[in-house]
Formats: C-alpha cells, structure tokens, sequence
C-alpha cells in the first residue's frame, strides 16, 4: 500500500542544521511538504501545543535542555500527540543504556544514523499501516471508552489477519486487564503460551497474578521473564511492585539497583529506587538514587521536589547540615512561587536548625510551616513530615489532628499506615498509634455495618447517605469509596440504566484508582461497570 506523505504534517527535531536539511530533503523526495523544524527540546513541545503532528522525527541528542527522551516523555504524559501520530526517534549511539532508556518510553520506531531514504520510508509506511490498522482501537482507548475499543478488537480477531493475529491478542488481554478482566486476560496469556514461549505473554501473566494479589506466583513468573529476557525492563518494575506488596522491601531494592545499572535514564525508576532504599535504611543507595533522579529531572516533565527534598532529609539524618542548606536552597531556586515545594523546604529548615541548637530561626521556620500546610492538596507523605516538625517543635496538638485524619483517610492502606508507625515509634507515641488505628478501624467497622445493614434491608439510597455522609469526613478512605461504588452499581442493576448515576461509578472508580486501590480490589468494579457500558453501547 502506498503512503501519500503530502497530506502528513510532519516535525524534525534535530539541533544540528546539516541533519535538519539531509532529513528535510529526504522527505521532499518522498512528496512530503508540510514540514516544521525546530533545533531544541523545548521549542519542540511548543510546536506540538500549537500543531497538530501526523509524523515527529526527533533526534535522541539535542544538546543544551531536553534530550528527545524527554521530549516523548512529557509529550506522552501531556497528551500533546493525536493517537494516530507516528514518532520516530534518530540517534547516532548505540550504548545500551542510552538505547534501553529510549525504548522504555515506547517510540514507534527506532532508527540509527546513518539511514537512507528508502529506510526512511519504510518505517513510516510500516506504522501508518499498523495505526490505521488499530485506529478505531486506539481511538476509543484514548477516549477511556474500554468496551468499544474491545468491541473493535474482538472484530479484527475474527477477521482472521495472521500477521496481526499475535499483536490483537496482547492489545486484546491489555484492554481485559483495562477492564478488571484479569480472568479473560489470564486466559489469554495462557493459551498464547501453550503454543509458543513469548516474552511478552509471560509477562502478562506476571502482571495478572500482581493485580490478583497473589504476590508470589508473580514474583516466580516476573523473576522468570527477567531471567529469559534481562532486557526487558518493564519486568523489574512489577517485579519490585510485587516484592513491595509483599513487604519484601529488600528484595524490592535490589532489583530495582539491577534495573537502574542496565537503563539509568528512567527518572521514575531511579525515584522509586531512592524511596525503597530510604526505607531500608540503604542511605547510599538513596542519595545516589536521588541524585541520579534530581540530574535527570532538570529537563522532564516529572521533575519533582521531593527528590531533593528526600535528599535534604538524608544528608539532615547524616548530620551534614551545610550540605543540606544548599539543597534547600537549590530546591527553592529550581521551584520558585510553588507553595507545596515552599513548604518542603520550610519543614526540612526546621529539622536542620534544631539539628544545629538554633531555636529562633526553627520557630521562624515552623510558623511559615504552619500557614502553608493550610494550602490544599498536600501529599500524604509531605503531611507526615509536617507531624514530625509539629513534635520537634512541641505542637503535639495539631500533630494529632493532622494524625488523625491521615488514619482515617488511609486506614487501609497497610504501607502508609506502617509509615505513620515508624514515624511515631521515633517520638515514643507508638502506644497512641495503636489506640488511634484501633479507635478509627472500630469506627469505620460501625459505619460500614450500619450502611451494609441498610443495604440488605433494600434501603439502597439510606446506606449511600450513611456511606457519603462518612466519606465528606475521610475524603480518601479506599473502603468506603468501594462500598459506596458496589452499592451505585446494584442500584443501576435493580432500577434501571441512569446517565447520573453511571458517572457517579465511574468518578468513584477513578477516584479509588487515584488513590492506589490494588486492583484485585477494584477489578471486578471495573469489570461490572464496562459490562454495563458495554451493552448499552451494543443495544
């Protein structure tokens, strides 16, 4: 099938001017003339909030700012490129990490200087094919529209392409997993493998077992795949989820080291690598995880101030207290006029001058502390920091309150509940923990007893006023999010399909999904609620 290039819009992304124009001259050649050419990264992002893009061809090396890595990756994460477009990333070095940092963010195509026209060609013919192909599948994807994108998927199954026949079952058990369907998607996996060893179906399969909590047949499965294809760097991370959720947070540590060595530009790795290893206590590991995160956030979309925040507490825990001023500073420099970051490094300020005897300027610091935590949307971590300042600064008071609402918002989170632990055992209030956690578990039991007693009773709308009411007062409690979905979903089943109601689920189930509800939890929400989608779009 031929290709008709002179309809596409197309990007060259390339900080040298020779490429620019050995690029551009192939594409005329090819009856391409719609092209746009920008020498930086950041000039790139720019072209694709004002343009809409069929082909981007961007250079891996950009020089001075973002490297084409960073360019897909806030590309991806802004939505900044049409489903149907092709992005083609050029490099002339082959280094492994180099190239495994690049294939992590999933370009279509990965092409080596030097190339021809014809080889040119043939990349973007092959995936304009392939997205054509797939279009009504990704369009509904794009859309969060599961069901139809299913619907189109199962079509193309039955239409019988064997070339395709491989990637439509993967794109098919991704779409069942999309949905909660981790009994289809597993099914799938396993009939892929009773016929041949495919890395990607394994890997599946090791995904399905993460997200049905059975936590040790994927930690036997993902170590397998890695063992069978150590290049494959998705594994390590479900591998380290699986270790995490097993409260394995060493095991979890070393195979995220091992990932890092192999590809040490994934800044999200290199992030989670230093939170693990703060947690086991592995301070070196952190700071260099840390500052391997922090160097590569300078140019991406997820740059973060915790990262050097985390760093700052590390260097405070270490008594290196000067090093930990200039990382503050640093800190506020790199996120000037943002209040959240302003109030990491106003907390890390008054660790540090307690550490050093100087009160004043800690009771300075704590005061600002106090006014900014008042902003909202403050990550649950950041507050928990907050409560140690509240203690180091004798303000046991609004340390309790701020306690209290964490628990009860987070009561079924085991991990973060764990962390308030640690964090309590250090100001000797371990046994105050425990009557908080027990006070509000017995709470919570009373009131998802009352709306469950409600509901049995066929009182649907009384149990959802007890549940709403409890959940204005533990916004981000997991249980009482799900029992407030299953109670809207059994309502829709005995009264009758409601536009109101049905957005109500799935604000719910995005809500829940927000919040990290595991997904054995939530899969059969999920599951539900697309079955529902599913036939009123076919009736």
């Amino acid at each position: 099938m031929a290709i008709n290039l002179n309809t596409k819009k197309i990007l060259i992304i390339d900080d040298f001017p020779g490429m620019r124009k050995t690029v551009r001259e192939m594409l005329y050649n090819l009856d391409a003339f719609d092209l746009e050419e920008v020498n930086n990264g950041i000039s790139a992002i720019a072209a694709m909030q004002k343009n809409r893009f069929d082909i981007v061809l961007c250079d891996f090396n950009l020089g001075i700012g973002k490297n084409g890595l960073q360019v897909l990756e806030e590309a991806k994460v802004r939505k900044l490129l049409p489903f149907s477009a092709i992005f083609i990333m050029i490099t002339a070095e082959q280094t492994p990490g180099m190239v495994l940092g690049a294939m992590e963010n999933k370009p279509d195509e990965y092409l080596t200087k030097p190339f021809t026209t014809k080889q040119l060609l043939s990349r973007i013919e092959r995936n304009i094919q392939r997205k054509d192909y797939l279009a009504d599948i990704e369009k509904e994807k794009t859309n969060n529209n599961f069901p139809k994108a299913i619907l189109h998927c199962e079509k193309l199954i039955r239409s019988g392409d064997r070339k395709m026949h491989s990637q439509l079952v993967k794109l098919r058990a991704d779409l069942a997993i999309g949905v909660g369907d981790f009994k289809h998607a597993k099914t799938l996996y396993e009939e892929v493998l009773k016929n041949r060893a495919l890395n990607w179906a394994e890997m599946g399969l090791g995904k399905v077992h993460f997200l049905q909590g059975n936590y040790n047949q994927a930690i036997t499965t993902l170590k397998q795949v890695i063992e069978d294809n150590p290049m494959m760097m998705e594994a390590y991370d479900w591998l380290a989820q699986a270790y995490l959720a097993n409260k394995q947070n060493p095991d979890a540590e070393e195979v995220l080291t091992s990932a890092v060595t192999l590809s040490p530009l994934a800044i999200l790795r290199q992030q989670k690598l230093a939170n693990v290893a703060e947690k086991t206590g592995n301070i070196e590991v952190a700071s260099k995880a840390y500052r391997a995160a922090i160097e590569l956030g300078k140019h991406s979309i997820h740059k973060a101030s915790s990262d050097y925040a985390g760093l700052a507490k590390l260097y405070i825990e270490n008594n290196a207290n000067s090093d930990a001023l200039d990382t503050i500073a640093l800190l506020r420099r790199e996120f000037i006029n943002d209040p959240e970051s302003e109030l990491r490094a106003t907390i890390l300020e008054t660790a540090v001058f307690h550490k050093t005897g100087n009160t004043d300027s800690a009771e300075q610091a704590f005061q600002l502390a106090k006014v900014l935590l008042k902003q909202q949307h403050i990550p649950r971590e950041l507050q928990l920091e907050m409560v140690a300042a509240c203690y180091q600064n004798e303000e046991s008071i609004l340390a309790e309150q701020i306690i209290e609402q964490l628990v009860k918002n987070y009561i079924d989170d085991d991990h973060f509940i764990d962390a308030i632990k640690t964090m309590h055992d250090k100001f000797g209030k371990a046994d105050q923990t425990e009557l908080l956690i027990n006070k509000i578990r017995q709470e919570l039991t009373k009131i998802n007893n009352k709306g469950v007693s409600l509901y049995k009773k066929g009182k649907r709308q009384e149990a959802l006023q007890v549940l709403k009411q409890a959940l204005e007062k533990m916004p981000n409690n997991k249980t009482i999010i799900l029992n407030i979905t299953k109670i809207l979903l059994q309502d829709v089943r005995v009264s009758g399909y409601n536009k109101e109601k049905l957005d109500q689920i799935h604000g719910y189930i995005n809500q829940a999904t927000q919040l990290g509800v595991e997904e054995h939890k939530i899969g059969n929400i999920k599951l539900e609620y697309n079955k529902i989608m599913q036939h009123l779009q076919s009736s």
